[in-house]
């Protein structure tokens, strides 16, 4: 088959580092030349731009938009949607990402008077739940980094042609996929900038051809980075003097003469996908990554999680907002509209000053409609009436309380849970266990010389925190020797009360035992933090060899209706927790966002749940040499990172249970 090539450009307005009165420059610079290119060269381009760019544009520049819709009827180039704005998908609940679509939809056809049958992943940010949601609005397929995939199945040593050609979701969905490949849009890039000639790039592109790739993604990424400079970055070079936008017209005329490559629409090419003698249909995630994204490794879906100002903030203030509108039953396509924007991916990276201080007015502002408090997190309730540790020894309440091992372990034994906790390391967990499971412990601490490698001669505790700031050169962790103090509530839960003093300020933990049900849950609070640059991990959970036997299912909601449901076994090795350099703090991780985990295990459940209105921190997995963690970050650290004044507080919930008949 003739090698064939097709072209995305990604137009959005919304670009974090631009500031809104320089739109109308955008729309020139970068805009106006994509169309003179399409009517140039004659090639069937795809056009993608959210419902928002696209009303803004109709605003600022209306000659644009009934040019873009002429050449559109004309069938000289192809829209190519994303929703209204562009959200993360697996980090926002499965209701906001209906909307997100069907609002994006009725954009395009009021606008423009048609609707377009291929989407592309936002930010290449993806989930398997997507894909049902793709389906259930009626688009054909969708387009993905097709990089990040291949590592995410384990199959980047192998062909190209192993890649599958269809997703598949969480229940019957199966789509084709459209691939981007961000190795050829950089490329394209570097030449378009003048860091690569015309010699550099083709011989990269005819590497390829010859390498037997007859479908290539030549372009898929941003078009606002041509004979313009967004200023995401102080060290952003002049724009070339030749005209960016010149030098691609003359690369595509080169490609067009030199190769014989044959362009074809992104639909065109997306049939070929889907119409392939060797389908292959997979889903296209795994424990390895997730949630693959775009780019090299320093993008992953922490970037809008818990870096930036404060994404978590932002995020969980925006799970508070659509939880109350979904539990109301609003159908008011206005307040979808204003939450839609407030979930916007630029509001998290590197967005100005000015816009920073915007996003915060409106975000208050739309709170305060909806009647819910601005405050982030709950309140802590400091308990005034304690009781000291000589006093609880022997029955409290409906629990037992003994001290162990020289009193370095506090034992607490209620009808449905026993708890061992270490009073010399900050009320970490030593062993839990619960009823269902016939009291075996399931999670603790790993102690010191358990594994004979010296890499992991350490205490692997659990419910601990560790906060890593690297421009201190400081670790703090909550692991000090405390004074328990404990209060009963309501003759429903035992609480146990610890102060931990950092250099950084207090961290306050509480440890909430149910006397009647299968729960324990830990508190954190960080009174008057400020937020720093660095990684913030707290709850994290030892998983017990003994219990797990190096192995377990874990299931979780990204984004999509259903929870997806990930494999670990003892041939695995990853670590999302890992750094992916020195700036990047961590590899992956999960969206969650149902705010709850299960670990299930031959007949056992443990679930972690929490509030995401509250707090919408990103769970990792560590899960490598016999060792199995579950780590719970309100921050990260990547180039986006800035300190904030706002720092919350977490509360995570353990249960356990059996697993019920199917």
């Amino acid at each position: 088959m003739q090698a064939k090539g097709y072209l995305i450009f990604h137009l959005n307005l919304a670009f974090s580092s631009i500031e809104a009165e320089k739109r109308a420059d955008v729309i020139q610079q970068c805009y106006e030349p994509l169309l003179d290119l399409i009517e140039k060269t004659g090639i069937p381009m795809g056009i993608e731009l959210t419902g928002w760019t696209l009303k803004q544009i109709e605003q600022i520049d209306p000659k644009w938009i009934k040019r873009f819709k002429n050449l559109l009827n004309n069938g000289c180039c192809e829209l190519i949607g994303s929703g209204y704005c562009q959200i993360i998908g697996p980090l926002v609940p499965y209701t906001v990402n209906v909307w997100n679509q069907k609002l994006g939809l009725l954009e395009y056809q009021r606008i423009l008077g048609l609707r377009p049958n291929i989407a592309l992943v936002n930010e290449m940010a993806y989930s398997c739940g997507l894909v049902e949601l793709y389906a259930q609005l009626g688009y054909q397929g969708f387009t993905m980094d097709r990089d990040n995939v291949r590592l995410a199945l384990g199959i980047d040593h192998l062909p190209l042609s192993a890649v599958p050609t269809h997703a598949k979701g969480m229940s019957d969905s199966v789509l084709p996929v459209l691939w981007a490949d961000s190795i050829l849009f950089q490329k394209m890039q570097h030449y378009a900038h003048g860091d690569n000639g015309l010699d550099q790039y083709l011989s990269y592109l005819n590497k390829r051809l010859n390498n037997g790739d007859t479908l290539l993604p030549i372009y898929c990424n941003d078009a606002e980075v041509f004979d313009y400079r967004p200023g995401r970055f102080k060290e952003e070079r002049a724009t070339h003097p030749d005209g960016e936008w010149n030098r691609i017209e003359n690369l595509l005329n080169v490609v067009s003469r030199t190769t014989g490559l044959e362009w074809i629409s992104p639909s065109t090419a997306l049939q070929i996908n889907n119409q392939c003698i060797d389908r292959i249909e997979s889903r296209l995630t795994s424990g390895l990554c997730p949630v693959p994204v775009k780019k090299q490794k320093k993008y992953n879906i922490a970037r809008w999680a818990v870096t930036g100002r404060n994404d978590l903030w932002l995020n969980s203030l925006c799970h508070r907002i659509a939880k109350s509108l979904e539990t109301s039953g609003n159908e008011n396509p206005s307040d979808w509209r204003e939450l839609c924007e407030l979930w916007a991916s630029d509001f998290r990276t590197h967005i100005t000053n000015k816009r920073w201080n915007n996003v915060q007015k409106q975000l208050k502002s739309c709170l305060i409609k909806h009647d819910l408090k601005t405050y982030w997190g709950d309140e802590f309730k400091f308990v005034h009436s304690l009781d000291r540790l000589e006093t609880v020894i022997g029955q409290y309440g409906a629990a037992t309380i003994s001290l162990e091992n020289e009193g370095i372990f506090l034992k607490i034994v209620t009808p449905k849970v026993q708890v061992i906790l270490n009073l010399r390391r900050g009320l970490t967990i030593h062993r839990l266990s619960f009823i269902s499971h016939d009291l075996k412990p399931c999670i603790g601490t790993i102690p010191h010389g358990y594994f004979s490698s010296i890499q992991l001669g350490a205490d692997f505790y659990s419910g601990g925190v560790i906060i890593e700031l690297p421009n201190e050169r400081t670790r703090i962790t909550d692991l000090e020797q405390i004074v328990p103090a404990f209060s009963l509530l309501d003759n429903d839960s035992l609480e146990i009360h610890a102060t931990i003093p950092t250099f950084m300020g207090d961290i306050i933990k509480t440890v909430c035992i149910s006397l009647n049900e299968e729960r324990v849950t830990l508190r954190y609070a960080f009174p008057n933090w400020k937020r720093p640059i660095g990684s913030l991990r707290l709850g994290i959970m030892t998983l017990l060899p003994e219990f797990f036997n190096h192995s377990f299912s874990l299931s979780c909601a990204n984004g999509g209706k259903k929870e997806e449901i990930f494999n670990f076994d003892s041939k695995m090795a990853l670590n999302h927790s890992k750094a992916s350099s020195t700036i990047v703090s961590s590899t992956t991780g999960l969206g969650a966002t149902q705010g709850d985990i299960l670990l299930s295990h031959q007949k056992n459940n443990i679930q972690f749940s929490w509030n995401p209105g509250q707090c919408a921190v990103m769970p990792m997995i560590q899960h490598e040499n016999g060792l199995s963690r579950i780590y719970f970050s309100m921050l990260e650290t990547d180039e986006t990172s800035k300190e904030s004044s706002l720092i919350g507080s977490f509360a995570l919930n353990i249960s356990g249970s059996k697993k019920q008949k199917m």
